[in-house]
């Protein structure tokens, strides 16, 4: 397997880290709702809804990157330029959400243009191939 496939695995488990990671500030509302989680994980403030909103935002990262690493792939792109665009993604998306948690807007900001101008750069390669 590739390093951007790689780099894809790890994009797919990082909005499941920022899940468990609200786990600790259910207490706040009562302990886990298994019946109604969504409804409160959206009751969250603080840092604990700065986790949830940086697990929908490491989904939609995702519903990005994984077609920009594919697309890459089927198209023979570069293998090097796919692999430190790729891991430079995972990088800024890590840092993401630990800014985002630690309300570093501005941290969190620099981090989403890392990953998003990454994302854009596997395609830009895509099309150059």
């Amino acid at each position: 397997m590739t390093v951007p496939f790689w780099c894809l695995f790890v994009g797919c488990l990082l909005p499941f880290v920022w899940a468990f990671s609200r786990i600790p500030f259910l207490g706040e509302l009562g302990g886990p709702d298994n019946k109604e989680p969504r409804a409160q994980a959206a009751r969250l403030t603080g840092k604990g809804g700065r986790i949830v909103a940086a697990q929908a935002n490491a989904w939609e990262a995702l519903a990005i990157f994984a077609p920009a690493v594919l697309v890459n792939h089927l198209v023979g792109a570069s293998p090097g330029s796919a692999t430190v665009l790729s891991v430079l993604w995972v990088v800024a998306r890590v840092l993401h959400g630990v800014f985002y948690t630690t309300d570093l807007d501005k941290g969190r900001s620099a981090a989403f243009l890392v990953g998003l101008g990454c994302t854009i750069g596997l395609f830009v390669e895509a099309a150059r191939a």
